[in-house]
């Protein structure tokens, strides 16, 4: 029988680790801990906690070859955010994904871009 391991959920703190991650690349806790002190207050210490918490779940992984550990994600953002996105409509919006849609665009100005991009998906998802 094949064991597939359902990848955990990670916290909202795990989440703003990913988020950096998914955007620098590989980092260091002190890297990844300087960028977090920019939106909010954060301790190296709780930091470097979260971090090996995030490596045991098998959230990211850890490089110790040399004296200065290298973080990688290991879970897939665009996996990550649709895993979330689905929990959420499940759970906060009854299954509707118009529900969250229009939440979405009701509480977020989105620029002339945005909204033109979604008009194109929606026709893509109509003309199926």
């Amino acid at each position: 029988m094949m064991n597939t391991k359902i990848s955990p959920k990670p916290t909202e703190s795990e989440l703003e680790i990913l988020q950096i991650l998914w955007e620098k690349g590989d980092c260091t806790v002190r890297e990844v801990h300087e960028i977090l002190e920019k939106n909010k207050e954060a301790g190296y210490t709780t930091t470097l906690k979260l971090m090996q918490i995030m490596h045991e779940k098998g959230l990211v992984s850890r490089d110790t070859s040399s004296k200065t550990h290298i973080y990688r994600a290991l879970v897939n953002q665009q996996k990550t955010q649709q895993q979330l996105v689905n929990k959420m409509i499940d759970n906060v919006f009854n299954g509707s994904a118009a529900r969250l849609v229009m939440q979405a665009l009701g509480n977020h100005t989105a620029s002339e871009d945005e909204i033109n991009s979604i008009k194109k998906y929606l026709d893509e998802l109509s003309k199926k």
